[in-house]
């Protein structure tokens, strides 16, 4: 779920819902977030693979007919395993019927996803099964399974992380993998090292945030200056917010502890004229 890289996305992710809580004379303060460990160069999910497990057991389904409830959406998929069927805002708008013609399929096992995945007519990378509901039948709909392994991808793996190189993207589109946005933050600012999407640990599905490291200061400065980063991968063009990465045990750069009474400073500002 978490990744080993860097923890402690969750507290970042919660100031993109709420960034004025944390404005200071204009400047949004990343929250602090708990102490980066050293990645093992080996896939941080590879304790998934063990017990065999390839994706994660909440599946995307777009392109839904659109009179079709949720009752018949999960008629259509229980021949993989039982499931639930959700879609955003679903307990609150009190709706039958998913309202933008997309639901996820949240599976008991993670094994009814590669069933449905074998199931799937294949077109073009993408995944198709039909559906029918009332008034159509057969509708070819598209299935978008997340494969654990897309969460995490080193560029670099003779390079160490420093948490002081690595930035913290909000507002990552779902579908992105963590090579996708190391290479298109690479193509933009050069010297990326890893790139990571954060998951949720029940489901391991994304959560819309990420963060990229750097192998070099000038290529982390260019990317938090930027604050806003426009993301072009095939059919997502998307604008994401891009902030530095903080950790709150961080000794004050300024005056190593001497003028602070040690104390550890968690706060950075994102302006480039003072990054500290």
């Amino acid at each position: 779920g978490k990744s080993p890289f860097f923890p402690g996305l969750e507290e970042q992710a919660a100031l993109l819902e709420d960034p004025a809580t944390h404005l200071v004379d204009g400047q949004v303060l990343p929250q602090a977030a708990p102490p980066l460990s050293s990645p093992s160069r080996s896939s941080p999910h590879s304790q998934g693979s063990e017990t065999g497990e390839r994706y994660s057991r909440k599946v995307f389904v777009g392109g839904l007919p659109p009179d079709i409830d949720e009752d018949e959406i999960t008629a259509s998929f229980r021949r993989f395993g039982p499931l639930v069927v959700d879609w955003p805002h679903k307990a609150e708008s009190k709706s039958y019927f998913p309202p933008k013609g997309y639901a996820f399929l949240l599976f008991q096992d993670e094994s009814s996803v590669q069933q449905l995945i074998d199931a799937c007519i294949q077109d073009d990378d993408k995944l198709y099964l039909c559906v029918s509901s009332p008034t159509i039948k057969d509708k070819p709909v598209q299935i978008r399974p997340w494969r654990l392994s897309d969460a995490d991808f080193v560029l670099d793996a003779s390079m160490p992380l420093d948490p002081r190189k690595t930035v913290f993207v909000g507002g990552v589109p779902r579908p992105l993998k963590a090579v996708e946005l190391a290479m298109i933050m690479d193509r933009l600012y050069g010297g990326v090292c890893y790139a990571g999407i954060d998951t949720d640990p029940e489901l391991k599905y994304p959560k819309g945030a990420g963060r990229v490291a750097f192998s070099n200061q000038q290529s982390y400065i260019a990317a938090i200056s930027a604050r806003f980063v426009q993301l072009q991968h095939g059919d997502i063009d998307k604008r994401v917010e891009v902030k530095p990465y903080v950790l709150d045990d961080q000794m004050c750069d300024e005056c190593q502890g001497q003028r602070c009474g040690g104390k550890f400073a968690p706060f950075f500002c994102a302006n480039v004229t003072c990054l500290q």
